[in-house]
């Protein structure tokens, strides 16, 4: 029988694969879609009418299901100048701190994305064909938060303690 850790480690590492596949797929229906743009406009003089607008939103996607990958593996752009003049003690404490303050930021940027989305959601506009605007800008608060909650969760655990 399976005890609760070793549950979740199997339940973290699909979820990790499970995003790695949404990034892909997200990248291979975007390429897809920009490329047939190309060869309907050259070649055919059409395109799909919602084509350019779906591309636009499927990059936000791509970007923040990137940055949600990035801050998973802490491979994410960083300004790192004091922590090389620090011994390891320090290193950890100033890491912790900075992980806290981005957890802030992502948290009140989660917030309040999502006040924007049910605004949107409460306009009932439409980003292209039937597709309410609302959800193509879904992935603002989730994303965020999620990048929050990892961030808060390393800052309690301590330097890269949350991909272990």
């Amino acid at each position: 029988m399976a005890t609760p850790q070793l549950w979740l480690t199997r339940l973290r590492h699909r979820l990790l694969q499970l995003e790695g596949s949404i990034l892909v797929l997200l990248l291979v229906i975007t390429i897809l879609i920009a490329v047939s743009q190309i060869v309907l406009r050259n070649f055919f003089n059409s395109g799909i009418p919602w084509g350019d607008s779906l591309v636009r939103i499927l990059v936000l996607w791509l970007a923040l299901v990137g940055a949600m990958l990035a801050s998973r593996d802490n491979h994410h752009i960083k300004i790192d100048i004091v922590s090389r003049f620090l011994d390891t003690k320090h290193h950890v404490l100033l890491r912790r701190i900075t992980d806290l303050f981005t957890a802030i930021v992502c948290g009140i940027i989660a917030w309040t994305s999502l006040q924007f989305v049910i605004i949107e959601f409460e306009d009932g506009l439409f980003a292209f064909s039937k597709v309410p605007v609302w959800i193509t800008e879904s992935i603002i608060p989730f994303a965020f938060a999620v990048i929050a909650m990892r961030y808060l969760i390393s800052s309690i655990l301590g330097t890269d303690q949350q991909n272990r």
